[in-house]
This record gives C-alpha cells, sequence and structure tokens, in this order.
C-alpha cells in the first residue's frame, strides 16, 4: 500500500518527504499509463491490493504519446499476415532486430488494440466492422490503425480517463525524478558488472513547491519517454530530454544503440524556430503524397525504388543531401493532385496548420525537413521489460527493447509500448508477493547547495548541447564531428557538473544533466559503430 509517513524534515528551507508504494511508475505515456491500467485492473481481482503511484514531470496528458500523428500498426484484414508485418520490421531494422522480440510484439498486437479498445479508445473505421486502416513508408500492407492525425492523442485521453478514475493509483503531477535509488546510496561502490544491482526506489522533486520526497518501491517502472530535445529542431515536446535513460545511466544499468536516432523526413519547416516542430505524418505519403526539391523533381526515385515510401532512414538521408545540394532550408511535399475532402477528414490538423500559415494544399506544396522523432536505443531490457537492474523495469522509447534494430518503421512504437508493458504487467505480479519494501532509505543529500546563481548558465549550456548534436551528430556524421563534439562536451560536463555541485536542486538543473549524459550515449556510441547501417551514416566509412 502507499502511504505518506507523517515525518518531514526540514533541510535549508528544503522539506524532505518520505512515500511508499508497491509499485512506482514514471511517465505518463501509453507505456506507463497501460502498465498501471494492467496492475490496477490485477489488483480488483485480488485479496491484498496493490498501490500504484504514477509520477510525471507535468500534467498526467503531457507525453511524447499526445503527440504521436501517424497510427498504430497491426495485422487486422485477411490480406496482411504476421509475417508481413515481421520482415517489414526487420527490414526496416537492417536485420539488427532480435527476430524473437519482433515476432513476439507483432503476434500481441491484435489482443493489446483489444486492450485498447477495451480502455475506450477510437480508431476510424470504414464501416462497423471494418477499421479504416493506413499505409505508411516500409510497409508492404495497408495496416496502420488511426483516429484522424491525432492517434496519440485520442490514445492519451482514453488512457488517462481510465487512470484517473481508478482508485487504486495515486497519481503525481508535476513531479520530476531526481536519481534512483540503488546500493550506491549505502555506501557500496557499484558497476555496470556489479551482479544482483537493486532499484529501492527514487527521489523525486514537486516542481511547484520544492519538496524533495523519497519514494520507497517494490518494483519501479521507467516510461519517461524520448531524447529529442537534445536537438535544436525535434518534433518531441520539451519534457523529452532522456530523463530516464539518463537515471538509468547513473545507476549503472546497460545502455544500448544510442547512435539510432531516428528523424522524422517531414517536419513542418517554419522560418521560426517552433519547439516542438510540427509533425507531418507519414501517413501522407500513404496517402500519396509525394516529395519534391526546388526544381520540383520527384527525387525520392533516385534513392530507392520504393520512392517517397521508402523507411525513415533513407528519407531523411535523401532529404538533408537535398537540402545540401540546393542551399535551401527544406524540401516541397506535394498533395495537389490528392483529393482534397478526403485529406481534410484525415489530417484536420495538418490541413489547419498548413491553413494558418497561407498554404492552399490544394495548389501550394508543403516544406518540410528532418527533425529529431526517435530513439532507437535506450535502456537495455530483456522480453518481459526487465533491466540489468533487479526490481528495475522500462517500457516504451525509454527502452531498448530489440524490435526496431538500427532503423524503426513507422507505427511501431506505440505497438512496443503496449506489448513490453503488458509483459512487465505480467512479471510484476509474479515478482511483487516476493519483494519487501526498505524503510531505511536516506533522503536526499543537500548539504552544501545554494540557489542556482544564474539561470541564464543553464539555458545557455542546453542550447549549446543542442547546437553541437544537431552541427555534429545528426542524420550525417564524420569522424571528425563527432571527436569535436566530444571535445566540446567534455567542457561543458566539467562546467555543469561544477555548477549541480553547488547549486539548489532545479527541474531545468537536472535536466541539462541529463541531456548532458544522453548526449554523451549518443556520441560515444556513434563513434564505436564502425559500420553505416539504418539511423547511422559516417561519411568517413563510405567505402568501408
Amino acid at each position: 500500500m502507499c502511504k505518506t509517513i507523517v515525518f518531514s524534515l526540514t533541510f535549508d528551507n528544503i522539506l524532505l518527504f518520505m512515500k511508499q508504494t508497491d509499485v512506482l511508475i514514471i511517465g505518463s505515456g501509453i507505456a506507463g499509463l497501460s502498465y498501471a491500467l494492467k496492475l490496477a485492473e490485477h489488483s480488483d481481482k485480488t485479496d491484498v491490493p496493490i498501490k500504484i503511484t504514477l509520477l510525471t514531470k507535468k500534467e498526467l496528458k503531457v507525453s511524447n504519446t499526445s503527440y504521436a500523428q501517424g497510427g498504430i500498426a497491426s495485422v487486422t484484414n485477411r490480406i496482411d499476415n504476421f509475417e508481413k508485418h515481421i520482415e517489414d520490421t526487420l527490414n526496416a531494422g537492417a536485420y539488427l532486430n532480435n527476430r524473437s522480440v519482433v515476432e513476439m510484439v507483432v503476434k500481441q498486437a491484435p489482443e493489446r488494440i483489444k486492450d485498447l479498445l477495451h480502455w475506450g479508445t477510437r480508431f476510424d473505421k470504414k464501416n462497423p466492422k471494418e477499421f479504416d486502416l493506413a499505409k505508411e513508408g516500409g510497409h508492404s500492407e495497408a495496416r496502420i490503425l488511426h483516429y484522424k492525425d491525432l492517434t496519440g492523442a485520442e490514445i492519451e485521453r482514453a488512457l488517462t480517463e481510465q487512470v484517473k478514475a481508478h482508485p487504486n493509483i495515486e497519481i503525481l503531477e508535476y513531479h520530476f525524478a531526481l536519481d534512483l535509488i540503488t546500493e550506491h546510496h549505502f555506501g557500496k561502490k557499484i558497476t555496470r558488472e556489479t551482479p544482483d544491482k537493486h532499484c529501492y526506489g527514487i527521489y523525486a522533486l514537486n516542481t511547484q513547491n520544492g519538496e524533495i520526497i523519497t519514494i520507497a518501491s517494490k518494483i519501479t517502472l521507467l516510461a519517461t519517454g524520448g531524447i529529442g530535445q537534445v536537438y535544436e529542431t525535434t518534433t518531441n515536446p520539451e519534457i523529452a530530454t532522456g530523463d530516464g535513460i539518463a537515471m538509468a545511466y547513473r545507476a549503472k544499468a546497460i545502455i544500448k544503440d544510442m547512435e539510432f536516432v531516428q528523424f522524422h523526413p517531414t517536419a513542418f519547416y517554419s522560418p521560426k524556430k517552433e519547439n516542438p516542430a510540427f509533425l507531418v505524418s507519414e501517413a501522407v505519403r500513404g496517402f500519396g503524397g509525394i516529395l519534391r526539391n526546388h526544381s520540383g523533381e520527384d527525387f525520392m526515385f533516385r534513392y530507392d525504388k520504393r520512392g517517397s515510401l521508402a523507411p525513415r532512414d533513407i528519407v531523411a538521408r535523401a532529404i538533408d543531401n537535398e537540402m545540401k545540394k540546393s542551399g535551401k532550408k527544406h524540401v516541397w511535399l506535394d498533395v495537389t493532385h490528392t483529393n482534397l475532402e478526403k485529406f481534410k477528414a484525415h489530417f484536420p490538423t495538418i490541413y489547419e496548420k498548413c491553413i494558418e500559415n497561407g498554404i492552399d494544399i490544394g495548389k501550394d506544396n508543403i516544406p518540410v525537413r528532418p527533425a529529431a522523432h526517435y530513439l532507437c536505443g535506450g535502456i537495455s531490457v530483456d522480453k518481459n521489460g526487465e533491466t540489468t537492474i533487479k526490481h528495475l523495469l522500462a517500457s516504451g522509447e525509454t527502452a531498448c527493447t530489440g524490435l526496431h534494430g538500427a532503423n524503426r518503421l513507422a507505427s511501431n512504437s506505440l505497438l512496443e509500448a503496449l506489448v513490453f508493458s503488458h509483459q512487465a504487467y505480467l512479471k510484476s505480479v509474479t515478482e511483487l508477493p516476493k519483494i519487501s519494501l526498505r524503510n531505511d532509505l536516506p533522503h536526499w543529500n543537500v548539504e552544501g547547495t545554494k540557489d542556482a546563481e544564474e539561470n541564464v548558465l543553464i539555458e545557455e549550456t542546453k542550447n549549446e548541447i543542442q547546437s553541437i548534436m544537431s552541427n555534429y551528430v545528426g542524420i550525417v556524421r564524420t569522424n571528425e564531428r563527432l571527436n569535436r563534439a566530444a571535445n566540446r562536451l567534455k567542457l561543458i560536463y566539467e562546467e555543469s557538473e561544477a555548477l549541480y555541485k553547488r547549486s539548489k536542486i532545479s527541474q531545468s538543473l537536472i535536466e541539462l544533466r541529463n541531456m548532458r549524459s544522453v548526449a554523451y550515449l549518443i556520441i560515444k556510441q556513434a563513434q564505436q559503430r564502425k559500420e553505416n547501417i539504418g539511423l547511422h551514416y559516417n561519411k568517413d566509412l563510405e567505402n568501408q
């Protein structure tokens, strides 16, 4: 059961509280919410209820999931089959995928779609018995379930309503996870190779009143989403600063495949920097949209026989190359030949965005360019979502499951989160009775900290990280660019760590620390990858 202990401690005007819970979930996207609901529904059927605490650093509804436009992939009709979906996933991932994981996810998909329907998610239909399935790049069949161009928002709506209505789920909004609690906090030295490491809970900051809370948990699930904000242009919301990955890395978990950062080929280009960048769904190309350069050429067939429906890694590199050749800041997406009324019905949000920017899609092309979108790497987990730290699970974009390999197939990410949260739920209910809560967790150490001297130092350092990653560790890389990025980041590490040690804890300060760790991991693992494959492309490896 979750309870707030009456005892609290005040140190240098910082309130320190202690809580206990059976299961702690960090993150409120599809991965965290579906895991919470599975546990809560199981708890309703047992004599001993499971108390679940869900922590999120903004409002419950703010997550990467909410920004997903395209949809969720699943075999749902007779024309399609599991083998086609499996092969499409492996092909997109350059066969670096874990095939057994791909098979598990694809074959579970229809049941996980039923879960979403059970929780009240709506999908567009052709008729009462048939889904209106879309086709996206890399898919051999139309298999994308969607709700207009707001699929993620619709899933988030349904799951959020269910979570808020369940009495066994405690929701802590505006609580920011600071660090995982392991043997390290009891004075034991641990490394990535140390066996039998445990997670006992977390430290968290209430961003509204500055309280630091210690939460003891039997099981902790990291579902903190992506890392897009380490780049200047991203489709991810401002919360996507790689918090879960950075915390797990500091706790000595295994982190892998960080070099595989997927850039969505078609973010809406605006002369004014938008954060996040507006996503023009891949489904628009599935609908018939054609990419054109500034000469009006349908250029994608020079890069891939699938043209504008090639997988994202190929399309993003092709657009990047066309932009560099022309010196322009974007290419065009042409939908002038498509059915205007059907376009409005399928993509109302995209249509409104175009209208707001003076674009008449009946005669004007849409300006688009790549933007950081999705991380295929992350915290290494097994098929049950278990990390290399006991009692610590991970699901969703923060986890590296083996599904995506070197490049994610469009619309497989929401599915992956559902499947791995289901697997994590199954593992959790068998493990919970065997785990005891620790009631001796140390409080957060606040000695020697002062109010942050100048917030401008934090924000400018964040901007510097984004510039380094965008210029040197983007779609196309070189050894020199990677080395320069590593050298610049070393200086940032020294400066920001000194600032961290002498400053009072704040969300922006910890986010800076997390972004720095994520950037380091991307650079380091990009340097270690000695082949061009999937999303990792180094010009110096072209002839090897």
